[in-house]
């Protein structure tokens, strides 16, 4: 059982070979995410209309990768100090997905225990390993709160 103030968000990174979670206690209690498509990131380039005007898809399917901004407050920032712009890292994802039940398996592994069901509906938390593209950590002295934000891609 998690403590009370643990996250289902986690960043794994690994520390002279031992898996270490960069969520420490009280860094991540006001988390907020967000997982977008990376060709949504990035605009729109992978679509095109025809001479007709119809709307096509010119993606390959092997480029429907995420994209995932993590926001947190609270009075402790993330193990920043030991992630950098551009590492690999194993990510538990805060924010569920959905899929058909019948569609067959799911594109991601599933963080362990987020598996639920309702109906003909599977629901789940990716994990996935992403890199860092971008962070930021912000101080409010008289609140002593942190505010930080994290931008991952999928691998």
């Amino acid at each position: 059982m998690p403590a009370p103030f643990a996250t289902v968000f986690d960043i794994i990174y690994y520390d002279n070979g031992t898996a270490v979670s960069g969520v420490p206690p009280y860094s991540a209690r006001g988390l907020k995410g967000t997982l977008t498509p990376i060709d949504l990131a990035r605009g729109s380039d992978k679509l095109a209309r025809t001479v007709n005007g119809t709307l096509i898809d010119l993606s390959a399917p092997q480029m429907r990768k995420y994209q995932l901004e993590a926001n947190g407050d609270d009075q402790d920032p993330p193990a920043l100090d030991d992630l950098w712009v551009g590492m690999l890292v194993q990510i538990y994802c805060h924010v569920e997905i959905g899929r058909h039940t019948a569609s067959g398996a799911p594109a991601h592994d599933a963080v362990p225990g987020s598996i639920r069901y309702q109906d003909d509906w599977t629901f789940y938390r990716p994990s996935m390993q992403m890199r860092i593209v971008e962070f930021s950590i912000e101080r409010a002295e008289w609140e002593a709160k942190v505010s930080w934000s994290l931008v991952l891609e999928e691998v």
